[in-house]
């Protein structure tokens, strides 16, 4: 069976607002989902809707409006013959829905598709919650399994340069991100203002790329309902605000400083297995956030039948796993695979789009992975965008290729780490 090449044509997203106190909390999902996908097509008017063949909706919570798939496509005006699917990898389940659409125009079984990611995140998770975040196990005979199936060869192995601390290795597998990123700061002997610095240049990055409008073509301004709340921050659900306008992350903040990021407190929960010191912070974690996200693809051929002039070409797709205790190492596995089948090193990649997450997961990575960091969020990342769990991967790879094209690279990596210890990597060719 021959495979195709598959082509990203385009991609378009909300900005993303803060979670359960921002400017989307007021407003359904399905309807700022259907804004967007209805403006990104018509950006392509040779494209007729019932060419959309599928619509892949990657979601992690569904909180509140949870039919996403049975909605969205409606509401964008999408004929009945248009199917759609929901998909579910964590972090990276718009990312898992850009790769199923990929695959199935490779494989022939459609033409064209469009992969999206829908989430929010104020209406759960823990949003605003002051609980200790540390999880132990939830089954003590998980531990007991993962003890059992553990190769000692694998705690080195081809993927990583350094050993895995026992005292972190031997921890129950099971553990919030949070914590996971604290075991990876130590298992590198990353420090506090190391951390922060990150931080301190995504916000600014961020900030400037907007004063440029980078993003401009990205976001999609959408009419929203200016949420009411009273005097401690809560939404009053019943209290009906003004329409407002939408187009601009909430959670860049330009000011950002080294010496503000240092008075911060670590976030409760985290422990050190190690005796060290707690580096996780509010200020080099990701902040949570709704958003929804939509990225247009399909075979290079009808790419060129329509006459449009396509982004990239996905060159390689891949996920990997890691230990579930050092969870953000997971981009180093699923990119370097992604690299292979791409018929590439990493040297050859111009661009990086790497899902901030943690600082601390971020900056081992790309030393594992060998890619200099003036090569990687160049426009900012997503300690200042934010990270909206299912939406953010088809954010990662609609900004990389825009960036490529922009820069006149050649290879591009989108790369995010995913709850469980996961990893999924999109490696991008240009097409000029």
């Amino acid at each position: 069976m021959q495979v195709r090449d598959v082509v990203l044509v385009d991609g378009a997203r909300s900005a993303f607002s803060r979670g359960g106190r921002g400017k989307l909390v007021a407003t359904r999902l399905d309807d700022a989902g259907a804004t967007v996908l209805r403006a990104l097509l018509d950006r392509h008017p040779k494209l007729s809707d019932r060419e959309i063949e599928d619509v892949g909706i990657g979601n992690v919570a569904g909180h509140g409006e949870w039919n996403y798939l049975g909605t969205i496509p409606r509401l964008a005006g999408l004929p009945l013959e248009v199917c759609s699917f929901h998909s579910n990898r964590q972090c990276g389940s718009s990312m898992e829905t850009l790769h199923r659409i990929a695959m199935s125009i490779q494989l022939g079984q459609i033409d064209c598709g469009v992969a999206m990611g829908v989430e929010r995140m104020g209406r759960g998770l823990g949003a605003g919650s002051s609980r200790p975040t540390r999880i132990t196990t939830m089954n003590p005979r998980l531990t007991e399994l993962n003890d059992a199936q553990r190769d000692p060869a694998e705690d080195h192995d081809e993927y990583f340069s350094v050993p895995f601390p026992d005292y972190i290795r031997n921890t129950p597998w099971l553990q919030s991100m949070l914590q996971t990123a604290q075991n990876v700061a130590e298992t590198y002997d990353l420090g506090r203002e190391e951390l922060d610095q990150l931080a301190v240049e995504s916000h600014a990055k961020t900030h400037a790329a907007f004063e440029a409008g980078t993003y401009k073509d990205e976001i999609v301004p959408l009419e929203v309902e200016d949420p009411v709340y009273d005097d401690e921050g809560n939404w009053l659900e019943q209290e009906t605000g003004p329409s407002v306008g939408f187009e601009r992350d909430e959670c860049i903040r330009p000011g950002t400083t080294l010496e503000k990021l240092s008075a911060l407190n670590p976030i409760r929960g985290v422990v050190s297995h190690g005796g060290r010191d707690i580096l996780i912070t509010p200020g080099n974690a990701c902040p949570t956030n709704d958003g929804v996200t939509a990225a247009l693809l399909m075979s290079a051929e009808k790419a060129r039948a329509l006459g449009l002039e396509p982004l990239a070409r996905i060159a390689g797709m891949a996920v990997g796993g890691v230990k579930p205790q050092l969870m953000g190492l997971g981009p180093v596995v699923s990119s370097k695979k992604a690299f292979r089948q791409a018929g590439i090193e990493a040297d050859r990649i111009d661009r990086v789009e790497f899902n901030e997450a943690f600082s601390a997961q971020v900056i081992p990575s790309i030393r594992e992975l060998g890619i200099p960091m003036d090569r990687v969020n160049v426009n900012g990342g997503s300690l200042a965008i934010g990270h909206p769990l299912g939406a953010t991967g088809a954010r990662l790879v609609t900004t990389v290729a825009k960036e490529l094209r922009r820069s006149g690279g050649r290879y591009a990596l989108a790369t995010q780490c995913i709850g469980a210890g996961m990893g999924i990597s999109t490696v991008l060719e240009s097409l000029d």
